[in-house]
């Protein structure tokens, strides 16, 4: 019996992470699309809202920081400054990355409608398989290569039917393929930073944090956003905050459960979620704003979730194949 309830136990947790990554990803999305293009704040500065969120990001850090000093044993935040010349040397490239993804992401839904948002960056599995095999030297099996075509094929058609409905939006387009571009490109120098971090997700998540409040601020003033946010009629409304720092909270908590799903169930497990997420999220987006798609949109976003999902199930498939192999060889 305390087997079967340890078992049920841990369902249960799995359950609640799944459903919490679900909740927390969704209502992230709706309320940055509210933030960066609703008319109740109407506020024309998305490079602001990104660099503010980081802020909230940071504080979030410290303070955990600060409280696993306190409570040694039920928080465990390692403790790092990002002004070191060696750690600034070694995370910078990376964080370079970082603050292009999120500024694109958050770009290319000023831009987008919530329901295109994910065909609009549907192409980071084809630019990791791109990148890899440049940067890296590896290679992929034709079976992936052949679901990066499907994908590639969905995006397309998703595209020439929201222009086929007159709600293209080439900018917000574009951006989403700098977000997949930029997306891939940070994982992949993600998995050669970490271990200048010992392999410390959330001190990194610091360091990127840190070093985009900073690499904003140029941005922000070559866009003219300072001169927009000082002559905004809304800066003194305590509800503006508000909305802002809840923004940058759930911009954190995404990150968190990210994390947290990816070790109680695998990897595999959390693109099969992401994408499942992803299609309740495409849904429950047509519904919210009342859209009406046609027919072969609809197709579209059904090819790009069933190609991404097969991707990640051959790629596991592969990996296993080659870690099987791996460890055949040690013993002889």
């Amino acid at each position: 019996m305390s087997l079967e309830k340890g078992l049920a136990s841990k369902y249960i947790y799995i359950t609640f992470v799944i459903a919490a990554y679900w909740i927390i990803s969704i209502l992230t999305v709706f309320v940055n699309k509210a933030l960066l293009s609703s008319k109740a704040v109407n506020l024309d500065a998305p490079l602001f809202v990104t660099w503010f969120q980081c802020i909230v990001s940071t504080v979030i850090c410290i303070i955990l920081r600060k409280l696993s000093q306190w409570f040694p044993g039920y928080i465990e935040i390692a403790d790092g400054s990002p002004f070191k010349k060696d750690v600034l040397k070694k995370v910078l490239p990376l964080s370079l990355l970082f603050t292009g993804m999120i500024a694109t992401n958050n770009l290319c839904l000023k831009y987008v409608g919530v329901a295109f948002y994910y065909i609009g960056r549907s192409l980071t599995t084809v630019f990791n398989v791109v990148f890899t095999y440049i940067l890296l030297g590896q290679k992929t099996s034709f079976k992936c290569i052949m679901c990066c075509a499907v994908i590639v094929s969905g995006f397309w058609l998703g595209v020439d039917q929201e222009h086929v409905a007159g709600s293209l939006s080439i900018l917000g387009t574009f951006f989403g393929v700098l977000g997949s571009l930029s997306l891939s490109l940070y994982s992949i120098r993600l998995k050669q930073t970490l271990p200048a971090v010992n392999n410390d997700i959330w001190l990194l998540s610091y360091y990127n944090n840190v070093y985009s409040i900073i690499i904003f601020i140029p941005l922000m003033i070559i866009s003219g956003e300072p001169t927009i946010v000082y002559n905004y009629e809304k800066l003194g409304y305590p509800l503006f905050w508000g909305a802002m720092t809840i923004g940058g909270v759930f911009g954190f908590a995404i990150g968190y459960f990210t994390a947290l799903q990816i070790k109680v169930t695998s990897p595999l497990t959390h693109n099969v979620s992401g994408t499942a997420k992803a299609c309740a999220q495409t849904v429950l987006a047509t519904y919210w704003f009342n859209e009406e798609k046609s027919f072969l949109w609809w197709i579209s976003n059904i090819i790009v979730l069933t190609a991404s999902a097969f991707y990640a199930r051959i790629r596991q498939l592969d990996l296993s194949k080659e870690y099987k192999m791996e460890r055949q060889q040690l013993k002889v």
